[in-house]
């Protein structure tokens, strides 16, 4: 049955052109969207995206079925929508997609960063959309994964064990169903608070590129990203952030993974501390830095990830200065106010619950007064 679902990828990045070679190679029916017709020209005229791999990993020509920059051409047609662009364009996504919805179809977020499954399902509600969709995020990217060229990708590593949850939680099974043929890596990750707040993107992402500001612009990131660029000072960073998050969790009554438990369930890697498990890490040596601080882990983890958090933090009386440092920073570097942009939880239209109404709402897809 999985077999005859038609899959869309939305996004031609790093990530969509990945997913969407490899997809194909596991002889699925693919089409790719992109919002520019630029980013996609050069694979309409091959038909395809040749992906490279590591040694044993999936690889050779993947063969799409169709390849748009207009919604109305794809998503109807389409049983698993899997959106993979930079969370801060997860709205955007949602509005364009909603006149073209229709009942039973998956949403998958890769990744949702913090709430970005609840952001979805808001900006549906928005819009007017009726649709009876399933909404769902993952925990983080499943690959590790760069572009090549215009039509090609490169996947450094597929991650071991990948946590998903649907809004409601109630569907998350249904969810991994559908995709355990071709992404058996998928794992129930209880809710979208769980996924949500392990988030180690937030973590990892703004802190090491700011903290490496100086560096990515003086070598327009010529070094190793997480090799070069975490030392023994900067990993110290990571873990107070990584603290301020779990604690966070910890006040809506939840238990997290820390980054430490996260690189060791995803990677299968350890050591004595930060610095040591993620320079174990042998997948991260051929990652390079960002070419530039006009980069997704400032644009995109900070007001969609740390923001969130920070939010919540607020909300329910948490100290985290060491985020809220890093949100800081982010706004001074890009001269704008990130605080703004992110999402809040008013925003997300749950400023106004309770963490008992919040787990509900999470579980159950229900809010006071429906």
């Amino acid at each position: 049955m999985t077999k005859t679902l038609k899959y869309l990828v939305i996004g031609a990045g790093n990530g969509g052109k990945a997913m969407a070679a490899h997809l194909a190679l596991m002889d699925r029916p693919v089409m790719l969207y992109n919002r520019t017709e630029q980013r996609i020209e050069v694979i309409k005229e091959l038909g395809g995206i040749r992906l490279e791999s590591f040694e044993g990993g999936p690889h050779g020509f993947g063969k799409l079925d169709r390849i748009s920059s207009n919604m109305a051409d794809v998503v109807p047609e389409a049983n698993i929508i899997m959106v993979v662009v930079p969370s801060s364009a997860h709205a955007d996504i949602a509005a364009h997609a909603a006149p073209h919805l229709r009942d039973g179809q998956i949403i998958v977020l890769h990744p949702g960063r913090t709430f970005g499954a609840i952001e979805f399902r808001q900006v549906l509600r928005n819009m007017g959309c009726t649709a009876e969709v399933i909404i769902a995020e993952a925990e983080t990217f499943i690959y590790a994964s760069r572009s090549e060229g215009p039509a090609e990708a490169r996947i450094f590593r597929i991650k071991s064990a990948v946590p998903l949850a649907a809004l409601p939680s109630t569907r998350t099974t249904e969810v991994l169903n559908a995709l355990k043929d071709v992404y058996p890596e998928f794992i129930n990750g209880r809710n979208v608070l769980y996924t949500g707040l392990n988030n180690m993107g937030a973590i990892f992402h703004p802190a090491l590129t700011l903290l490496n500001s100086g560096r990515i612009e003086s070598t327009a990131g010529d070094f190793r990203f997480y090799i070069d660029g975490v030392t023994h000072s900067t990993a110290r960073v990571l873990e107070v952030l990584d603290r301020e998050r779990v604690t966070v969790a910890t006040s809506l009554g939840i238990q997290v993974r820390t980054a430490m438990e996260w690189l060791k369930m995803a990677y299968n890697v350890q050591g004595d501390d930060l610095y040591e498990a993620i320079h174990n890490q042998s997948g991260y040596y051929d990652i390079k830095a960002p070419k530039t601080l006009k980069h997704r882990y400032i644009f995109e983890d900070v007001p969609m990830s740390l923001v969130p958090i920070a939010s919540i933090a607020n909300r329910y009386g948490v100290s985290v200065r060491g985020i809220e440092s890093i949100i800081r920073l982010a706004c001074f570097i890009h001269r704008t106010d990130y605080w703004r942009r992110g999402r809040t939880l008013d925003k997300l239209g749950i400023g106004h619950l309770s963490v008992g109404e919040i787990k509900r709402f999470v579980d159950e897809g229900i809010t006071p007064g429906e």
